[in-house]
């Protein structure tokens, strides 16, 4: 989800990829919700000379003096807010009713007309969206409040060689930044006309920013009906596309149910922003987490974005009076401390999860296991996608670009070339672009590994023969195919399912026992550790961000001394285990403190002498309560609710279970699995946690009474190839000596 995540701008490129309603008596919005005004009983007031403009459940004020005292009066004369002036001239107020209100001056001395606030029900005409025109170059988007978006159109050829099949990119990073050409050459160069779209308090849009509020949903339903109005739009539909970020953002615009959008296609996403990424396990994630929260803050602060000023310092009004309410942003990182549980009222609204099942388009979607940013946990939401009429699949191990990689590619575009252009799919382009993509994100040039299938077919016969392929695909050991350089983004093999979870899993229970050991029988006895999260470094810590990707990336993954870890392993393989989706660890603990943090780590010891990192699952022990609606034996559900919370007893044992991440990997006979137990680091890219561990003891207790063990989600039956992939190949799994 970093911007250079997004948009790994630098190295492509090298290479290459409204209306306001005013108050006193002036112009309104030319499009109204239906009046829903109540008698007002409210005194006439003298008027005000700031600007006030309602939304959905909002009212902004702008041109205001600094420092003044406001309050926003109902109908009735009751004051539902307060506040003041900022040194900008603007005072926004979320969370507002639907209905009528006036901003007055606190003395009560002078107060606007009212305006009606208005809930997501209200959408604006189609004449609303037909009128605004976008040309080639940077405009502005009127959304239904007045709030205008910056926008950046960029043609595969001229408008009127058109219309053209086009694709909208959404996000708070910057793709209206009209320097920035990597995504707009890339969808270009496949034939699709690519519009960039800043949401409202980034880049030159105006507003505030707020992680994944109503508006900023209902803004991008706007962009979708404006821009496929634009006469250079081939069938006045369009797709969305992006990674990561702009990625999450096509979920909860796809969820407002826009008539105009085609298709979308998020890569890298989250599944649930508190268990996903932000609090795992309930454990503060203060690496990526944290950071990138705290970068979106500061991009969204005035001119927080560098083209944005000097797009302003050239002439650009509307850029430069489109800052005035960013100092209006609610502080995100203090909201993230301030909840460390898990709440619907903070919660819900950023958990995408809850929202799928109203997404009504085809979606193509693709994530790493390993995601060193998002986290891997996304497969957790694939089955709630009930209205779309097409869900395709592709996971694979791996990195936060993963996604975008040559192994998704060619699949990613037959989608975009089935779903939006509605065209026979034609991998000619792709196979240029692919090589691009590669050696720019990986340093690795590797040739598209599929080549068109489709030709001599209608457009109704390739979608055919599309649609009745199975939805999921699953790509084993990408970075060790065979003939290519080791940690090219390419898979060594693949595997296909109806649907996920796969119908065909069989789980099987590997139990803890006594000297370290893991098997299918009975343990016994008990294994202690001393919790400390300093006891390993941190995983990756070399060069920028980008290099992780890099398929010479250098790693420090580092084994727990002794001591600081239990660790269980067992028997060599007599026979291959492919583990394909979530897992729990099923632990009876006790410890001399009252709360502790587990991490629980699988890994592949392999008959070579190297150890291969696998997946891992978080848990703080006084979050183990479950919700029992949800959770299955292979993946327990945790309700994260402060109510639900409880300290461990000093002493007494306790049973928790630990969510695993879903993930694909291939045990093969003569390897051993390796399980280990630790206080939480060390072992995820960039993620990092505040951990409450602090050295206390924490006993695994695995005897008759206790059995301690671990369930894996596996299939059978898979043409597994022989003989493990180099040490240090797969992408996104650090190898080192055991």
């Amino acid at each position: 989800m970093k911007s250079t995540t997004n948009r790994f701008a630098i190295a492509f490129v090298a290479i290459l990829i409204g209306t306001t309603a005013c108050s006193g008596g002036g112009d309104t919005a030319s499009t109204e919700p239906s009046d829903t005004s109540t008698p007002t009983t409210a005194a006439p007031l003298a008027p005000v000379d700031f600007t006030v403009s309602p939304g959905t459940h909002q009212i902004t004020v702008t041109d205001a003096e600094p420092g003044t005292e406001l309050a926003i009066e109902a109908t009735d004369g009751s004051i539902v807010a307060e506040g003041t002036v900022d040194e900008l001239g603007s005072f926004l107020q979320r969370d507002v009713e639907p209905g009528d209100y006036r901003v007055v001056l606190a003395d009560r001395s002078a107060g606007s007309d009212f305006v009606t606030v208005y809930d997501a029900s209200y959408v604006p005409d189609q004449s609303f969206y037909d009128e605004q025109q976008l040309e080639p170059g940077l405009g502005y988007i009127t959304v239904r409040d007045g709030t205008t978006l910056s926008a950046t159109v960029w043609l595969p050829g001229e408008p009127d060689a058109g219309p053209y099949p086009t694709v909208v990119e959404y996000s708070g990073y910057a793709p209206s930044n009209p320097g920035d050409t990597t995504f707009a050459q890339l969808f270009n160069t496949l034939g699709y006309a690519y519009v960039g779209v800043n949401m409202r308090g980034t880049g030159c849009s105006g507003g505030s920013y707020r992680f994944f509020e109503e508006t900023q949903l209902l803004d991008g339903y706007d962009v979708i009906e404006a821009v496929a109005a634009q006469s250079w739009v081939a069938n006045n539909k369009v797709g969305m596309v992006g990674i990561s970020f702009p990625g999450i953002s096509q979920l909860f615009v796809a969820s407002t149910q826009p008539p105009s959008l085609a298709a979308i296609t998020p890569l890298s996403v989250i599944d649930d922003s508190y268990r996903s990424t932000l609090y795992p396990g309930g454990i503060l994630n203060t690496g990526f987490a944290v950071e990138w929260t705290k970068a979106r803050m500061d991009e969204a602060r005035p001119f927080g974005q560098t083209w944005a000023k000097e797009r302003s310092d050239e002439g650009d009004e509307v850029c430069a009076k489109n800052q005035n309410v960013r100092l209006q942003n609610p502080d995100l990182v203090a909201e993230i401390d301030a909840n460390p549980f898990y709440s619907p009222e903070v919660g819900d609204g950023i958990n995408p999860s809850l929202l799928v099942d109203k997404i009504n388009v085809p979606v193509f979607l693709s994530g790493a296991w390993q995601d060193e940013q998002t986290g891997g946990r996304f497969p957790a939401f694939l089955d709630k996608f009930d209205s779309a009429p097409h869900v395709y699949v592709t996971l694979l191990n791996g990195l936060h670009t993963e996604s975008l990689g040559t192994a998704v590619f060619p699949r990613y575009a037959e989608f975009l070339s089935l779903y939006v252009a509605r065209a026979t799919p034609d991998l000619t382009a792709a196979g240029v672009i692919a090589p691009i993509l590669s050696s720019s994100i990986t340093g690795a040039t590797v040739a598209l590994p599929q080549q068109n299938r489709f030709t001599g077919m209608t457009y109704e016969d390739a979608l055919a023969a599309f649609e009745s392929e199975p939805k999921v695909r699953v790509l084993f050991e990408e970075g060790a195919a065979d003939g290519q350089p080791a940690g090219s983004p390419l898979a060594r093999w693949q595997a296909e399912f109806s649907a996920w979870p796969i119908p065909e899993t069989e789980l099987v229970r590997m139990n803890f026992a006594a000297n370290g050991t893991l098997s299918t029988t009975p343990g016994t006895g008990s294994t202690s550790y001393s919790a400390d999260p300093a006891a390993t470094p941190r995983t990756f810590f070399e060069g920028s961000g980008s290099s992780i990707w890099r398929s010479d990336v250098t790693w420090n993954w580092v084994r727990n001394p002794a001591g600081t870890a239990a660790e269980f392993t067992s028997e060599p393989l007599t026979e291959n285990l492919v583990i394909v989706g979530p897992g729990s660890a099923d632990l009876w603990i006790s410890s001399d403190a009252i709360d502790t943090d587990i991490e629980v780590t699988i890994s592949e010891i392999r008959p070579d002498g190297t150890e291969t990192y696998v997946q891992s699952g978080w848990l703080r022990a006084s979050h183990r309560a479950l919700d029992d609606a949800s959770s299955t034996e292979n993946r327990p559900s945790h309700t994260h609710r402060e109510a639900d919370s409880a300290p461990l007893v000093p002493g007494e044992i306790t049973p928790v279970r630990v969510e695993i991440f879903p993930v694909a990997h291939p045990f093969r006979a003569g390897s051993r699995i390796r399980v280990t137990i630790d206080a939480p680091g060390g072992n995820r890219g960039e993620w990092e946690f505040r951990t409450i561990s602090n050295g206390e003891k924490v006993t695994i207790h695995h005897d008759a009474e206790h059995p301690s063990s671990i369930v894996f989600s596996t299939i059978t039956g898979l043409d597994v190839p022989r003989g493990v992939a180099p040490c240090g190949a797969l992408r996104g799994q650090p190898c080192r000596p055991i």
